[in-house]
């Protein structure tokens, strides 16, 4: 597909292009582990059938002083956008995640489209894939239903997601969606429907404490979130917080099995998101306690981004996603008394108008001039530790270049001074958390993700231990004696 030589940036994709800081680096990264080596060639033919379909992926964004375009490559070399990396030895995990880290710390080139693949051929007994493509490009659900659209069901085919014709062109068809989607749903629905007006005030008055206190007084639900939002205090202060540097570091943990994951929601009345949050922060807690640091009390906030597109339009490239402030109960030891907080937590935001408000903020930060966005991006920033994403994937094995696709992780960027990065896929009935941290603020992010599966068996014992009510939910206090009466637990 031909591109075009010279179209417009989105206002919300020239604020993601503009983000890029030399500390956080706008760019989406992802692993893809294989049982066996992949065919460069084999690779490349993908790339071009199916990545390349998409024209965008033949443009680059240029700022210039009329704003933000997308601007064919006359130069482009697809020899230049998918190389060969050769670890040095026989290559295992920790190899590959020291080259993650580096890629993921070097920028990409902006003279040409601004994506990369690197195969890797001799990790372990079998290949990997490292791809890294700038935000500005897509949100993290239209890049997954990119990657899924370059996927088979089978090492020969045929497509695990085939292209449909629409209005005379072949795009990919759409299958599903995020699971913080359906639980925002309600709000997002109404959202949508309030418009552009509502958006644009939202940015206006974002910056103005009274006047958003003002409107919150007059009963709108819209500008009470407006409110809440203006005047929110900062999270506590935690070794994750503080200034980041230039380099980063990557690590993912063992995955763990969704039915299991499944069943102990259901259990304790709690979705698989639920779980999985209350896992991610006990993790943090118990690092923190290794390292010697105080966690009573402690409240860890984390920016989490929600889907605001509707499901049929998941393909499109673009970013099309709100946030919203999720607070983890990091000063709870009990593994079930957090749960049920995580729980309450995110029942509280369903109905919250957080994500249609930070799709407005970006918005006015791409829009507006730089001096404006630089003093908008310092507000979510300044008031969270960390970015935590959780996208569903395909629960059936797919095959790329025929290659079977062993596991696969991805980790988003962080804003501002936001220095930790959580992300959660389900791949193939499992599990995965990768983590992403800056090197002066957190060195050994594997000691972090090393946690969360003995977090989840936890939370899983603790619930066996304990004596059932029969009606109602467990009693943590109940919960936290089956603890203390099992040291190897804690």
């Amino acid at each position: 597909m031909t591109a075009p030589e010279r179209e417009r940036l989105s206002a919300v994709d020239t604020a993601w292009l503009r983000m890029d800081r030399p500390s956080n680096l706008m760019m989406i990264c992802g692993v893809l582990l294989f049982t066996e080596k992949v065919s460069l060639a084999r690779f490349k033919e993908v790339i071009s059938e199916r990545f390349l379909i998409f024209a965008r992926f033949r443009q680059r964004p240029v700022e210039t002083g009329a704003g933000a375009f997308w601007k064919g490559d006359p130069a482009f070399d697809l020899d230049r956008h998918v190389v060969r990396v050769t670890l040095p030895g026989k290559a295992a995990t920790a190899e590959l995640q020291a080259l993650v880290s580096r890629l993921v710390s070097t920028p990409l080139d902006p003279a040409h489209p601004l994506w990369q693949f690197c195969v890797v051929d001799n990790f372990a007994d079998g290949g990997a894939v490292i791809a890294r493509i700038h935000h500005s490009y897509a949100d993290g659900i239209a890049l997954v239903r990119v990657m899924l659209s370059m996927t088979d069901s089978a090492p020969r085919g045929p497509p695990a997601m085939p292209f449909q014709a629409r209005k005379g062109k072949r795009e990919p068809a759409d299958d599903g969606g995020s699971p913080l989607l359906a639980a925002f749903g309600g709000a997002i629905g109404s959202a949508r429907k309030i418009g552009a007006t509502l958006i644009e005030k939202g940015a206006e008055i974002w910056n103005d404490p009274a006047r958003a206190v003002e409107l919150a007084g007059r009963g709108s639900a819209l500008t009470g979130e407006i409110a809440k939002l203006a005047l929110m205090s900062e999270d506590s202060a935690t070794r994750f917080k503080g200034t980041p540097g230039t380099e980063k570091r990557i690590a993912w943990a063992e995955p763990l099995p969704l039915t299991e994951v499944k069943t102990i929601g259901k259990a304790l009345g709690a979705s698989v998101n639920d779980v999985l949050l209350a896992c991610v922060a006990g993790a943090l807690r118990d690092y923190l306690v290794e390292k010697g640091d105080a966690v009573d009390g402690v409240m860890l906030r984390t920016l989490v981004p929600v889907n605001l597109r509707p499901l049929e339009q998941a393909y499109r490239l673009g970013n099309q996603f709100g946030l919203v402030f999720l607070d983890l109960p990091i000063g709870i030891a009990n593994p079930i008394a957090r749960l049920y907080c995580v729980r309450a937590t995110m029942s509280a935001l369903k109905e919250s108008y957080q994500p249609i408000l930070a799709l407005g903020l970006l918005a006015a930060m791409g829009s507006g001039p730089r001096m404006l966005q630089e003093t908008l991006l310092d507000m979510p920033a300044h008031n969270a530790s960390a970015v935590m994403t959780n996208v569903p994937g395909p629960q059936t094995p797919l095959y790329l270049a025929g290659g079977r696709i062993d596991s696969l992780m991805f980790w988003v960027p962080q804003s501002g001074d936001i220095g930790l990065g959580v992300s959660i896929i389900s791949y193939n009935d499992c599990v995965q958390f990768g983590v992403v941290t800056d090197r002066t603020l957190c060195p050994d992010p594997e000691r972090l993700t090393a946690r969360f599966g003995s977090e989840f068996e936890k939370l899983v014992l603790t619930t066996l231990m304990s004596p059932w009510p029969r009606d109602g939910e467990l009693d943590p206090c109940v919960a936290a004696q089956a603890v203390a009466a099992a040291p190897r637990l804690r």
